[in-house]
């Protein structure tokens, strides 16, 4: 490790030390956030997982009765039944901080006027296999929207861990250690110019001595 270029001075020396307990200091706090994040990290991942395989188990099984509905109706009669959708959504966003990140929260708004009844079309030409592929399939919203705000939190959460673990490399390999060994050098440059003076003393008082 290079030594800094500064003035072996007991004043240079006293800046270096300040500057070497703040450092430290530095240090100790962002490992602290940075096992946080990791620690928050790991959490979100876990749901993450979780909340996908429900998902595509209720997406499948949503599917699964579509298919089975669509076999037994003619292709017009799902056409009419999707044609008037039965709700207006809006996607309301907002934010949440953890550790300083501004993470996304995702919520879906039903329109004031949200009809009671449960499906757009009559059940004289639909199938029960329609419904319970609707019922699937509409309660994937929510699902999907959480999905989406915890990979996008994940996301923004290991670019901190990755900017905060840089950080923390910086003051642990590469600061910290070029501070101490220059507070180091400077000690020791301090330590032989007082040997030098304390050595040019002693001489001056035994040549004054011999001279008396």
């Amino acid at each position: 490790m290079a030594i800094m270029n500064v003035n072996p001075t007991r004043m240079e020396m006293n800046r270096l030390q300040t500057r070497l307990s703040t450092a430290t200091r530095g240090h100790k706090l962002l490992k602290d956030k940075q096992d946080e994040l990791v620690r928050q990290f790991t959490k979100l991942v876990k749901q993450n997982q979780d909340l996908r395989k429900e998902m595509e188990e209720t997406l499948q099984k949503g599917m699964q009765d579509y298919v089975l509905a669509s076999s037994s109706m003619a292709d017009y009669v799902l056409e009419e039944a999707f044609a008037i959708p039965l709700d207006k959504i809006t996607l309301d966003v907002q934010s949440r901080t953890v550790m300083n990140i501004e993470m996304p929260v995702l919520n879906e708004i039903y329109d004031d006027e949200q009809s009671e009844d449960r499906f757009s079309y009559g059940f004289m030409a639909t199938t029960s296999e329609l419904d319970l592929a609707l019922n699937h399939l509409s309660s994937i919203l929510p699902k999907m929207l959480k999905l989406a705000e915890i990979e996008k939190s994940c996301q923004m959460m290991a670019d901190e861990i990755e900017r905060t673990r840089r950080r923390v490399n910086a003051l642990e390999y590469m600061m910290i250690p070029q501070l101490e060994e220059t507070i180091d050098y400077i000690e020791r440059t301090l330590d032989e110019s007082e040997r030098a003076t304390l050595t040019r003393l002693m001489k001056s008082i035994d040549v004054i001595e011999a001279e008396d």
